[in-house]
């Protein structure tokens, strides 16, 4: 693949994250003020949480995103059909478990994120549901190297959110529990498109699969993954159970921006995953990790300079005038966040040509991580609001910036005592 494919790509990429983050603003444009501070910090917390909630499937996407890249023959791509449906079907069952555990403990899920409404934790059940069964679609568009409805069915579902947002929330009134049932109707318009474009594989006729070599490789990928995306949220449930709702509401929109950048940037890492497990087994040399990795760090170095410069601009396009008071946050977060924006290129490399040494040391980094926001919780001082906002997005950096050395590290290595794993038999590799 030419460097020119690899940035047209890339390009249309970053401008469906464009046009899908314009809608998403778009939503935090309208929504601060008919739900209020407080409400308006919940529903970036639930966000967050579906976001962790993801974490199980990304795996799924992960690994289906490698096979498809990977395949030389019909035979090949019939052994994805099995896989699809089992796990789609695992994800179902999955969901299940977790409904009877919220059952059980919804009240005291409720009081700790100051909840009002049980109806509000079960419809955000519900939209967990589609996010753990949408990984087993777009796995294969991302495979396949079809970006246009790879980038196409983020834009439908973004676009699906906002105009929920707007009948259930701006004309119905129907506050947090409304704006949650928008995020699901976004996300079920992206699992249909989804569906749709990538029939043919998942309804298509199945193979004799090689489980345990499956499996094998889609446990790495998904802790792996998950371990970052684990570092990119948890700080939001933190801060909505430990501060007021007014402030989580203030937190949350420093939070939208910092991690906004995190997504444009990480488009590179999108379009690279597939081209590399495809060189991988095709034995092609390619030079198309540096180029993501200075891609991404220009955007994201470009992007966290503008908030520190102009810190009030976004907040003053997008938020009431009351939000103004997290500006000095603002620039914090967009660094802190670009350690980890940079590390998901050099972690979907790693785990695209089947490097899985780094793995557990990802998974002691978000173990670290944890630890160091329990103790947070316990020894941060509430009181001082901006002050422990920013030892909470400091630790945020910090443990990015160890991910960052870690995943380079074993890049380097890769680098020095040669590329992919081989593919073992009975496994598309």
């Amino acid at each position: 693949m030419s460097r020119f494919a690899f940035f047209r790509q890339s390009g249309w990429m970053m401008i469906a994250t464009v046009l899908s983050g314009i809608f998403l603003w778009a939503v935090h444009l309208i929504v601060p003020q008919p739900l209020g501070e407080d409400a308006y910090g919940l529903f970036n917390t639930l966000v967050s949480s579906l976001a962790i909630a993801s974490i199980p499937a990304l795996g799924i996407q992960a690994i289906l995103a490698q096979q498809t890249a990977a395949i030389m023959n019909e035979s090949q791509m019939r052994q994805l059909s099995a896989p699809s449906g089992c796990f789609w079907a695992g994800a179902v069952i999955l969901w299940l478990v977790t409904v009877v555990v919220v059952f059980f403990f919804q009240q005291s899920i409720a009081e700790s994120l100051k909840i009002k409404d049980l109806s509000t934790v079960w419809i955000t059940v519900v939209a967990a549901l589609f996010i753990l069964c949408l990984p087993v679609f777009t796995g294969v568009l991302q495979g396949r190297q079809n970006f246009g409805w790879f980038g196409g069915v983020s834009i439908a579902g973004s676009l699906g959110r906002l105009l929920g947002i707007v009948v259930l929330v701006c004309l119905l009134g129907m506050g947090i529990t409304g704006a949650m049932m928008a995020v699901f109707f976004g996300f079920a318009f992206t699992l249909t498109l989804s569906a749709w474009q990538t029939r043919d594989v998942c309804l298509g006729p199945p193979e004799p699969v090689v489980w345990r070599e499956w499996l094998a490789r889609a446990m790495p990928l998904t802790i792996g993954i998950g371990a970052t995306t684990f570092i990119m949220n948890a700080d939001m449930i933190l801060v909505r159970t430990l501060f007021e709702p007014e402030q989580t509401g203030y937190y949350s929109a420093a939070g939208i921006l910092g991690r906004a950048l995190a997504y444009f940037a990480g488009s590179m890492a999108q379009v690279m995953f597939p081209k590399v497990v495809q060189s991988a087994a095709r034995a092609e040399r390619t030079n198309i990790v540096a180029q993501a990795a200075g891609a991404t760090a220009l955007l994201g170095g470009i992007g966290a300079l503008v908030c520190t410069i102009v810190p009030w601009l976004p907040l003053r396009v997008i938020y009431p005038p009351e939000y103004l008071s997290i500006e000095p946050i603002v620039p914090w977060f967009a660094w802190c966040v670009l350690p980890l924006t940079l590390s998901n290129v050099f972690i979907n490399n790693l785990l695209a040509r089947g490097r899985y040494a780094v793995v557990p040391w990802l998974v002691i980094v978000a173990l670290g991580y944890a630890a160091a926001l329990f103790m947070l919780s316990n020894r941060i001082d509430i009181k001082a609001e901006h002050a422990a906002f920013k030892t909470i997005v400091l630790t945020l950096g910090l443990f990015g910036s160890v991910v960052l050395v870690v995943c380079a590290w074993f890049t380097w290595r890769t680098t020095q005592h040669g590329g992919s794993r081989p593919a073992k038999e009975g496994v598309v590799a």
